[in-house]
């Protein structure tokens, strides 16, 4: 099993958005970097954990928890033209994007970025690192586990 945390800007789809679905699970759509793409594409796996953290809002930090629950498959809204993740070079023979389905686990208390630079535990941390933009990040099971300790 690998641990991920994944960034999504709350404005656009929070974890109580997905805590609102029946399921609670969704695509998790619109990557377009390709790093956080091969990511979900060559090492998710079912039953990954992954951090649900809200990102460019006004307390960015770990909101929840879940579960990889469908390996990648090509993500629909690269080919739908109204789509603001639409990609004319894109093609469903050869696509360039990818999704997985996600399910929410749990909840969790705000653990806001700010505290989480306070342990040294997480110093190498990737989403605390400076100029780290990526929306998909791995995370060393030893980090998994000390955040657990912390919700």
């Amino acid at each position: 099993m690998r641990y991920w945390l994944m960034k999504s800007e709350p404005a656009e789809f929070s974890i109580d958005d997905l805590a609102a679905l029946v399921p609670q699970t969704i695509a998790w759509e619109g990557i377009r970097n390709y790093q956080a793409r091969n990511f979900m594409h060559h090492q998710m796996g079912v039953g990954d954990h992954a951090f649900f953290y809200h990102s460019c809002c006004k307390q960015p930090g770990i909101v929840g928890i879940m579960v990889v629950s469908r390996l990648a498959y090509p993500d629909a809204t690269q080919f739908n033209p109204s789509s603001k993740y639409f990609d004319p070079k894109s093609n469903r023979d050869s696509p360039r994007w990818f999704n997985v389905d996600i399910t929410l686990k749990q909840k969790t208390r705000l653990i806001p970025i700010k505290e989480l630079r306070q342990y040294p535990k997480l110093r190498n941390m990737r989403v605390l690192q400076t100029g780290n933009r990526l929306s998909i990040t791995s995370v060393d099971p030893q980090e998994w586990q000390f955040i657990l300790t912390i919700l």
